[in-house]
């Protein structure tokens, strides 16, 4: 193993190891939202939410700890194995209400992979530069894991409090562990890469729960077909912004504290962002399926309005945090994302397509000034 310093001239890039990785990740992710389209509740919301944010993290720590350190040999491909076979185990675990046996077997099989990334993590003491920050994810995330590991044993309410302490901790960690890695940063290049292949696959399920919608339709009208190619259209937006208009998947370099900064809300930016095309992609799949003279359910209404908006405030955040145009720049997108998500209690009333075109023209409202050059400087 050795810490990966990248020329000035060559980036590192994804391998084939790492997609395989994310696949089965995303496959994990869809697994666990498929209740969501059956239980579009704010209980089901609540419960994807949660489940889909320890998936989130779980990829996240691989990710960040595989951009810094270059390591390919045999213990480190059995180790990968051992995560993806957990991140299976957690997706079979996803089925039922978070009080359940299973949801405390999905707690369990994700301590399980915190445990494999503190292995990983010790394996990188032997790195002199990067001992501190690498003992410190290691103590982090290995007392998290034990308290994940102590809540399966437990019942609710208990076991909610152990969730949220143990939850608490992996996302401090991070932030205390970096201060100490600031000579080693993750990799400009490879690091945003993966997060725009994530990216991209996520907007494949997207797509995939508009091709739901369309099986569901018996007899096609021009309501059903304008409903169906808007929600292909709508996927095409977000390919569009994300790596075209934010720019969310170029170089983040870390040179100093305000890039430091600027790379952590970047980071963390992602998170409302993948949770909301999932959301999305379901509300698109009840809209596509409702008949001509059907109505959205109000409750469906509000979830699918408040995850576009969301999608809209995180893409721009995303384009803030990658250009020199400032976030008060964004005002325009903003507003629109508090708009659509008030607008959300009354689209009940509205047919589907007002509803798509809506939420296309939300999505399509320019800031007030062009992001371009995402490098930070």
């Amino acid at each position: 193993m050795r810490l990966w310093r990248p020329d000035p001239h060559h980036h590192r890039r994804a391998t084939w190891m790492e997609l395989f990785f994310d696949l089965i990740f995303v496959a994990a992710v869809a697994e666990v939202g498929k209740p969501l389209a059956a239980d579009f509740t704010p209980a089901g919301l609540l419960r994807y939410s949660f489940l889909f944010v320890l998936i989130w993290w779980a990829w996240t720590g691989f990710t960040l700890y595989s951009t810094r350190f270059d390591s390919d040999d045999v213990v480190q491909r059995a180790l990968i194995l051992v995560q993806s076979f957990i991140a299976a185990v957690m997706a079979a675990n996803a089925k039922d209400a978070l009080d359940s046996r299973s949801s405390a077997g999905f707690g369990a099989a994700y301590a399980g992979m915190r445990f494999i990334l503190v292995l990983q993590y010790l394996r990188a003491l032997r790195i002199p530069e990067t001992r501190p920050m690498a003992a410190r994810f290691a103590a982090g995330f290995g007392i998290a894991a034990c308290l994940w590991i102590v809540s399966a044993l437990t019942e609710p309410p208990v076991r909610y409090w152990l969730w949220s302490a143990a939850l608490l901790i992996d996302f401090l960690t991070p932030w205390l562990a970096e201060r100490h890695g600031r000579s080693a940063p993750p990799d400009a290049v490879h690091f945003p890469e993966r997060f725009g292949l994530f990216s991209i696959i996520l907007m494949g399920e997207f797509i995939a729960e508009v091709m739901r919608g369309i099986e569901s339709q018996e007899y096609w009208s021009f309501s059903a077909a304008a409903t169906a190619f808007s929600g292909m259209a709508f996927a095409f937006l977000l390919r569009w912004w994300y790596f075209d208009r934010a720019n969310a998947a170029t170089e983040r370099h870390i040179r100093n504290n305000r890039q430091a900064r600027l790379f952590h809300l970047w980071k963390y930016a992602h998170l409302p962002l993948f949770l909301a095309i999932g959301v999305a992609g379901v509300g698109f799949h009840h809209l596509i399926s409702l008949q001509a003279d059907e109505r959205m359910h109000p409750g469906h209404s509000t979830l699918f309005f408040l995850a576009a908006a969301t999608l809209i405030a995180a893409l721009t955040t995303l384009g803030a945090t990658s250009g020199k145009a400032r976030l008060g720049r964004m005002l325009p997108q903003y507003l629109a994302a508090v708009i659509v998500a008030a607008a959300g209690p009354f689209a009940e009333s509205w047919n589907k397509v007002a509803i798509a075109l809506f939420l296309l023209g939300a999505c399509s409202i320019p800031p007030l000034q062009k992001v371009d050059q995402p490098v930070l400087e």
